[in-house]
């Protein structure tokens, strides 16, 4: 049998990466097997910390912790506070899902197979970890196949994109995302993918094959699919060992897998082998073994950590993503973002772009004629007449940019027909009225969709009742000088 060889502390080891002081102390609450050992773990930390004053990533663990043990803390000053925490959190995770189960089920109504993943899949197979495992976004994965209905359910039951672009400019591109966000409501939060890995961690055949792994499970009232126990915990790593723990109930996550007894060890290894997630695998597994005392296999680990030890950059950046961002110290900071950097670009270009995006650039212009309009956030063109298909337009349009540095962003489409986005910057602080010029090609469909400008917001908001966010942010309004169609020779 292998056996584990000693994982240091030090750098770059990857007890360096483990989660330590009041984050350890946490973790230990709500996993150490001995009950005692870990209620204990939860007063000290109760009666070292006030509740109010740490992050949501504490309180998704509190939520873990207070489910675990109940009234057994009723003696601590803490308590009911505690409690309160839970109630909340259970709460806006309860919203959540009802503002999403009828788009989960319209999906499905529509041929959609739909896979949960994160904390959704451990609510669909256990309707009682609702209480200790917050989930106020659904992550979602659809076949790519089925990325189009998805989309449209979304859209026709107006549910809004996150980020500023149209509908139509998204619904055009859906081949090249990975993901997308959508909210609605007040609790309304859904994740929609395609792949459940990002760039950096690609594998064709793997992405097929977690399909043919998954495990029927019922979310509410809809039928779906989770991830298999070797592909929760994969997956659970995948997200949540590279990002510094922001949120840690992912390792949560695992633990429950692993306990659930039913892990094919040789599909995990497999996977972590194809999705390079070796060294993130060798610190959540090494932790939660050596450190905790959760059961896993001792093979298991010794073979995580063989393929981990290999040397190379990739190794060193993994052990720094890895490591709770509460520890960083300057260089750290500094290391660990030029590692991510990296991970970021290795994601660049792994999808193709079905449709090119089609940008016109703003010039400032001094004068311009025409007459006065009203400020608007969208403007129908009047297309010229005459048999082309295709025109040069050119339009001015008059803006009052807030005193902030920005970006400017419009759109043109016809109906469901995205036609192009017209962007610009302001980058001085002055704010103050712009007259910008945008010059390009525009395909004429003559089908009766007439063309229209509107102005679109840089990114949403749920509720847009921040004026700092507003200003820098929101669709700002236009004052159409000109719109001048031309032959394109």
């Amino acid at each position: 049998m292998a056996k584990i060889r000693r994982i240091g502390r030090r750098f770059p080891d990857y007890g360096w990466s483990w989660p330590t002081g009041s984050l350890d102390q946490l973790l230990k609450a709500a996993l150490l097997p001995d009950e005692g050992a870990a209620r204990l773990c939860a007063a000290g930390w109760l009666n070292e910390n006030d509740i109010d004053h740490v992050s949501f990533r504490e309180h998704r663990l509190l939520a873990a912790i207070s489910d675990r043990f109940g009234r057994k803390l009723a003696g601590n000053a803490a308590y009911p506070r505690l409690v309160g925490l839970q109630k909340m959190l259970w709460t806006k995770s309860r919203m959540a899902m009802r503002e999403a189960e009828p788009a989960l089920k319209a999906m499905v109504d529509a041929g959609c197979t739909v896979m949960l993943i994160k904390g959704a899949s451990r609510i669909a197979l256990d309707a009682a970890a609702q209480r200790g495992r917050v989930a106020h976004d659904i992550d979602m994965l659809v076949r790519p196949g089925d990325m189009q209905p998805a989309f449209d359910v979304l859209r026709d039951r107006g549910w809004q994109i996150a980020s500023g672009v149209s509908p139509q400019y998204l619904r055009a591109r859906l081949g090249s995302l990975r993901s997308m966000n959508f909210f609605k409501g007040n609790y309304g939060d859904i994740d929609l993918h395609q792949l459940a890995y990002d760039g950096s961690q690609q594998n064709t055949e793997d992405d097929l094959a977690i399909w043919r792994r998954a495990v029927a499970a019922q979310f509410s009232d809809v039928s779906v699919v989770v991830p298999s126990p070797a592909d929760r915990i994969a997956l659970a790593i995948a997200h949540g060992g590279l990002d510094a723990h922001t949120h840690s109930d992912w390792l949560v996550d695992c633990t429950v897998a692993i306990e659930g007894g039913t892990v094919d060890w040789t599909i995990f290894l497999d996977v972590i082998a194809r999705r390079s997630l070796a060294v993130a695998a060798a610190v959540a597994l090494s932790y939660l073994a050596l450190e905790i005392g959760i059961a896993v296999p001792e093979v298991v680990l010794a073979k995580v950590v063989d393929m981990a030890d290999r040397p190379g950059a990739a190794r060193l950046s993994s052990v720094l993503q890895a490591k709770p961002r509460t520890d960083f110290g300057a260089l750290t900071w500094l290391s660990r973002g030029f590692a991510k950097q990296l991970r970021l670009q290795r994601k660049k270009g792994r999808l193709k772009q079905t449709e090119p995006d089609i940008v016109w650039r703003g010039k400032s212009v001094t004068k311009a004629t025409g007459g006065p309009a009203a400020f608007v956030l969208s403007q129908i063109l009047d297309e010229p007449q005459g048999e082309a298909s295709e025109m040069m337009l050119d339009l001015i349009v008059r803006i009052v940019v807030p005193p902030v540095r920005r970006r400017i962003e419009m759109e043109i489409n016809a109906g469901d027909r995205h036609v192009a986005r017209l962007r610009s910057m302001a980058i001085r602080r002055s704010g103050g009225e712009r007259m910008l010029s945008f010059r390009g090609k525009v395909k004429l469909e003559r089908t009766g969709r007439a063309l229209v400008l509107e102005a679109r917001p840089s990114r949403q908001f749920r509720v847009w009742d921040n004026e700092q966010a507003v200003a820098t942010y929101g669709a700002l309004p236009f004052q159409l000088v000109s719109a001048k169609f031309s032959p394109t020779g």
